[in-house]
């Protein structure tokens, strides 16, 4: 047999590589249910919102700058991006994986912009597939390179250390199941730069590891679909340019606020999309429980429409509705000692019943996947075996079969003590749609979790979404969102994401109904308006849309500079928030005139008071020339000291 040259075992690695990932990113499944539906991931990506971090130092959690870039691309082509180790955060749906299918794509097809089109070899690996004893060499053997006898997990060490460009894309670090551990592991050593020193990798996760090369790592975080990728989105995947298709998903999305919030979440929007595209009636859907609950119902509808068999339907229809093992398997999952999101699938079958697990696998609800076996670490692969996982498809199909648990969990409880130990355990900035599921298939046990709620911090702004889930009509929360408009309502930067969004969407509320807005305090949220007009982008890039309303608006940032255009933007979104009367820039250093142009005629019309507080100084709207504040009729320094009295709970 003639001896292979490590070129030649180069040639035949590439080669792997890219027929295993062309079997992955063409096999995008927009719809679970709908098996026989794939998409290549070129045909369906869209860029979502994408921000970089750009401070020089260590990062620290929560920490900003954050930085909008135009494109997944700028993730390794951007100069602020230069670097050994990046990892890239999102919370579960919104699109990590899908950035890395697409990056395999770009490079197995040389695409021309590509940031990846002269490297020589691309490793994309599924950490979930992994364990902690199996080196990073016979994982690659083991997932991207198995058919192939000619090439051993030994050459492939030699093949990369060939190499003059290599990229690694490690997938999903919040599921690996050694993530956090002290065992070793060659991603844990991978993270640290203890191997793959001088190879650039990219990692992408839901929150960071604890212990990473924090000195030689950027950060990227994906914020969600805004509407300009939403209508992408539409137009490139669903619908063409049926201008009357387009305009009835849009149409259903603006027409409710909760859908609205919800379909931030690329993955959710894919499948409300995709649907409501052919069944109009999901679009009259009115909560996040109602949506979920009809999707299931399709899922498990669109099985039994393709049976012939009258017995079988009668089995799937039992299994749709009799659960309870699958629920208890979920909240284990979720919420137990031993926290996980894929099992054994034998070991699961056992529990369920074989015919129940092949029903949901076949639905699309639990999707089987090959990861490695445990095993003593070997020089080779011929020994290294697989088994079977069974998963939830997605985090929120898990935490909708768990709250069918959490219903008897609470139950079960007899008091508020008893309530509290239960429900301490379930963090809900973690497992926020477990809890609106679990108020919204049962008003009993609904209304206790809201009042715990309502106990905690900030629980508040989380508990009106339960509330919705509830009564599913604004009627119902009223006047709770009127009392908590009365008072200041503030955003802070360090705020939860799921803090941020619940702030963001009783402020919405309350503007779609007239209910007045005292005040709207931004806590160094460094906001700035989007292309539109009509928003303001906030931490963690969520929006804040035009407040009818609002009646003042507070800004703090310790000392950061607005140059000219910024403020304009401000002003011009502030002008639109038709029942403002001040506009508030704390601790902000501006310019000393803007342009009389650029300051609208409705702030003027309305005489808006807008200040600034690092010099104490009032616009003046028709010279734009900022003035000190004189006590005469307008609010002076003695009236801006009681103001800031007040704000700090002095008076």
């Amino acid at each position: 047999m003639e001896r292979l040259t490590v070129q030649d075992k180069k040639a035949i690695l590439i080669s792997s590589l890219k027929s295993r990932y062309k079997l992955q990113y063409d096999a995008i499944q927009p719809i679970p249910y709908i098996k026989d539906r794939l998409y290549c991931v070129d045909k369906v990506f869209v860029e979502g919102g994408t921000e970089i971090n750009i401070d020089k130092g260590e990062r620290k959690e929560k920490e900003g700058p954050w930085v909008r870039v135009d494109s997944y691309k700028d993730i390794f082509t951007d100069p602020r991006m230069k670097a050994k180790r990046r990892i890239i955060e999102a919370e579960a749906g919104y699109g990590k994986s899908t950035v890395t299918l697409q990056l395999a794509y770009d490079w197995c097809n040389e695409v021309k912009d590509s940031p990846l089109k002269d490297v020589e070899i691309l490793i994309l690996l599924r950490l979930r597939q992994l364990n902690s004893k199996i080196s990073i060499y016979q994982a690659i053997k083991l997932f991207l390179a198995p058919n192939d006898p000619r090439i051993k997990s030994s050459d492939i060490k030699n093949i990369i250390e060939s190499c003059s460009s290599v990229k690694v894309l490690l997938d999903g670090y919040d599921e690996f199941p050694d993530r956090d551990g002290t065992t070793g592991s060659d991603v844990g050593r991978i993270i640290t730069r203890n191997l793959f020193g001088n190879i650039d990798v990219t990692l992408t996760t839901r929150y960071l590891p604890k212990d990473y090369d924090k000195s030689n790592t950027k950060y990227v975080r994906l914020v969600g679909f805004d509407e300009k990728a939403r209508d992408q989105y539409i137009r490139k995947a669903v619908t063409g340019e049926d201008e009357e298709s387009v305009a009835n998903i849009k149409r259903a999305l603006k027409e409710n606020p909760i859908l609205d919030d919800l379909c931030q979440v690329p993955l959710l929007f894919v499948m409300f999309s995709h649907m409501t595209h052919e069944k109009t009636h999901l679009q009259k859907l009115k909560s996040v429980t109602s949506f979920f609950r009809y999707m299931i119902k399709c899922f498990h509808s669109h099985m039994r429409n393709k049976s012939l068999d009258k017995h079988a339907k009668e089995h799937m229809s039992e299994y749709e509705s009799e659960h309870n093992e699958l629920s208890k398997v979920a909240f284990e999952g979720l919420c137990g000692k031993n926290k996980q999101l894929s099992w054994r699938k034998d070991g699961l079958c056992t529990r369920l019943g074989q015919e129940f697990c092949q029903h949901y696998i076949a639905v699309g609800i639990l999707v089987e996947e090959e990861v490695s076996a445990e095993t003593n670490e070997q020089a080779s692969t011929t020994d290294i075996q697989t088994k079977t996982d069974l998963r939830f498809y997605h985090q929120l199909f898990c935490e909708w079969f768990a709250c069918f648990r959490l219903v008897e969990v609470v139950a079960a409880t007899r008091n508020a003590s008893e309530l509290k130990k239960v429900l301490d355990k379930v963090d809900p900035f973690n497992l926020q749609y477990l809890y609106r599921f679990t108020c919204g298939i049962s008003s009993a046990v609904g209304k206790r979790i809201i009042e715990y709620l309502k106990s905690r911090k900030d629980g508040d702004k989380f508990a009106i979404l339960c509330i919705l889930e509830q009564t599913v009509e604004v009627d119902g929360i009223k006047d709770t969102v009127r009392d908590l408009c009365s008072k200041d309502v503030c955003i802070k930067f360090d705020d939860s994401k799921l803090l941020q969004r619940s702030t963001i969407q009783l402020l919405e509320i309350a503007s779609r109904f007239d209910i007045p807005i005292s005040c709207v305090y931004l806590d160094r949220c460094s906001p700035r308006v989007d292309e539109s007009g009509l928003s303001l982008i906030l931490e963690f890039g969520l929006s804040l849309s035009i407040l009818s309303s609002l009646q003042e608006l507070r800004i703090w940032d310790n000392n950061r500079s607005l140059t000219n255009e910024e403020l304009a933007a401000i002003l011009s979104y502030s002008s639109h928030c038709t029942s403002l009367k001040e506009l508030v820039f704390e601790y902000y250093v501006l310019t000393d005139t803007i342009p009389v142009g650029s300051i609208p005629l409705s702030l003027k019309s309305r005489n808006v008071k807008v200040w600034k507080t690092f010099d104490n100084r009032r616009l003046n709207l028709q010279t734009g020339l900022w003035q000190r504040c004189d006590g005469n009729g307008n609010v002076g320094l003695k009236g801006l000291f009681d103001r800031v009295r007040k704000r700090l709970g002095f008076d």
